[in-house]
């Protein structure tokens, strides 16, 4: 009986040492981690309403916002951990080995996140701009931190991962406030060349659309097999691009009769010989 009376009492005063020892500790990283806490969410809120009022894209705020609530939040963690006595080096090498195992399970998806970024701070293209990237041209709709959406002319949404944005070759027709539109007009052998540059200068004169500076361009291109081909080239507003290429063409079809001009067509003469 003396001796499970001893043993209990060995067992409590082990207890209170304990408590003694470590209870100041615990105490100090409960207070450390609920300040800490309230300290991070006054700093997120801090850093939000700076870069809110920055020019940095708006569509960048958010990530931002949250990386800088996670980095803050785990560093309080791992100061209360250290405080109460954790031994630290365990537990970031189980950390490590845990964010390489995700980061290689992840690696495209991060490649895309990491791309996303870069699109939103280097603005290689915009909202609203026209963009050909990875066989695909249209409006972009919608830049995430993933992927980004356009919408093609013919009002289909295609949705295309960041990184290939992000690294390789795209062409933005929006950038420029001035596009060069560039056409070749084909007349048949013998028509008149003379005719042929008045007709195309009378065209150009009657669209007000067209700019008078840069000066627009008239050349010989090619003598082909079945026309000679003339290369035409005006500078328009970028929002004309298509309404002056399309009109163009129009008045080349049915006017070009006016002016004694034939638009030829692939054609092959045969010569049958009768040898008797």
């Amino acid at each position: 009986m003396d001796q499970q009376v001893i043993a209990v009492n060995t067992y409590l005063d082990k207890i209170i040492d304990f408590g003694f020892e470590y209870a100041p500790k615990l105490i100090g990283g409960i207070l450390v981690l609920f300040i800490g806490l309230w300290v991070t969410n006054l700093i997120t809120k801090a850093v939000g309403k700076s870069l809110e009022k920055s020019s940095i894209d708006q569509s960048l705020v958010p990530f931002l916002r949250s990386i800088t609530n996670i980095i803050l939040k785990a560093l309080v963690v791992i100061t209360v951990m250290g405080m109460i006595g954790i031994e630290m080096t365990s537990f970031v090498a189980i950390i490590g080995a845990a964010g390489l195992a995700v980061g290689l399970a992840l690696s495209g998806t991060l490649q895309n996140f990491s791309g996303g970024v870069i699109i939103l701070i280097l603005k290689p293209f915009k909202i609203g701009d026209f963009i050909e990237a990875q066989g695909f041209s249209g409006t972009v709709k919608e830049i995430n931190i993933f992927s980004t959406m356009l919408n093609t002319p013919d009002k289909k949404l295609v949705i295309i991962p960041n990184r290939p944005l992000s690294t390789d070759a795209l062409i933005n027709y929006s950038t420029e406030p001035l596009r060069r539109v560039d056409w070749k007009f084909g007349i048949a052998y013998g028509d008149d060349v003379e005719n042929f540059k008045k007709a195309i200068n009378q065209f150009i004169a009657e669209d007000d659309r067209i700019l008078k500076d840069p000066a627009s361009f008239i050349g010989l291109s090619e003598l082909a097999d079945s026309s000679v081909n003339f290369a035409v080239r005006v500078w328009v507003d970028s929002p004309n691009y298509w309404g002056v290429f399309f009109d163009m063409n129009e008045k080349v079809y049915t006017k070009f009769p006016d002016y004694d001009l034939n638009i030829p067509f692939p054609q092959i003469d045969v010569h049958v010989q009768n040898n008797k």
